[in-house]
């Protein structure tokens, strides 16, 4: 049966990828970026269904709610639906296998709400009641935006749920998470393992992906920059030893934040280069 579809999640990746599978199986299908534009979408659409991130900023949820209740609508926010967790196991399996089955010393996550950290933990679990790995694990790292840390705040104060961190900001908008459902499986898992967890700000991150552009080929997002500042201010206070094996994550490509980083190079670039012949013959 076709169905007219909303689906609302102001994760581009998630939106895109949900809609495309959903247009493949024939629905007519919608996407809204934010909560304000799904309600005015839905004065127009009526849709059937309706596929829901109820975290997402400028949400109104009192009103998602009443429509989530009486038109079907369904709530896709991160562990509140059960197969996304599932999924981000595969980072797990895909890392063990092409580790040889011995994981490594370390791992650094970027932390917004935190499934794949805790899609990995579960996986190791699960591995070693198959027998394919033993009871290793790797010392799990959260590293969060300094404008939107509620991971690092609990973590630090020895809780283990996070308070909702007020006036979030941060640039990448995969971290931009002020309070995360699954904060206590987030927080068990970093304790469980010795890990640990850790901030670093927006120019930071954006300069991590600059290098891990120039040094590896890869155009990171944000997110995925933020592990390479963060991993030198673990060396640096000892939370992670020269020798010791260290897997960083990577969680989007950079390409969805050329604006961001465009902005943040004319910001740091010196006024005497801003000003170089280059500049012009650029804009003609």
């Amino acid at each position: 049966m076709r169905r007219r579809v909303l689906v609302v999640d102001d994760n581009v990746d998630a939106a895109q990828t949900l809609a495309q599978y959903l247009r493949m199986d024939g629905h007519r299908v919608e996407s809204a970026l934010d909560g304000e534009a799904a309600l005015r979408i839905a004065e127009v659409l009526h849709p059937d269904v309706a596929f829901i991130d109820l975290n997402m900023p400028r949400m109104d949820g009192a009103e998602v709610a009443r429509r989530k209740d009486t038109e079907g609508w369904f709530d896709v926010s991160t562990l509140k639906e059960p197969y996304r967790v599932e999924g981000k196991k595969t980072l797990g399996y895909e890392l063990a296998e092409q580790s040889e089955w011995n994981l490594p010393d370390v791992i650094v996550y970027p932390t917004g709400g935190g499934t794949g950290l805790v899609g990995m933990w579960k996986a190791f679990d699960e591995l070693q009641h198959l027998g394919w790995i033993g009871d290793k694990r790797p010392r799990m790292i959260s590293v969060q935006a300094a404008g939107c840390a509620p991971i690092v705040r609990a973590f630090e104060a020895g809780e283990r749920f996070a308070k909702e961190f007020e006036n979030a900001a941060t640039v990448a908008s995969g971290l931009r998470v002020p309070k995360a459902i699954g904060d206590f499986l987030i927080l068990d898992a970093i304790r469980e393992s010795g890990g640990t967890a850790i901030t670093v700000t927006d120019d930071e991150m954006l300069e991590g992906s600059r290098e891990m552009a120039r040094t590896t080929g890869i155009f990171a997002s944000p997110e995925g920059g933020a592990c390479v500042p963060a991993l030198r201010k673990l060396l640096a206070r000892g939370d992670v030893k020269p020798n010791e094996k260290v897997v960083l994550f990577n969680t989007g490509s950079g390409i969805k934040y050329l604006e961001a980083f465009d902005q943040n190079l004319k910001a740091v670039t010196p006024r005497s280069q801003a000003r170089s012949g280059l500049g012009p013959a650029l804009r003609q």
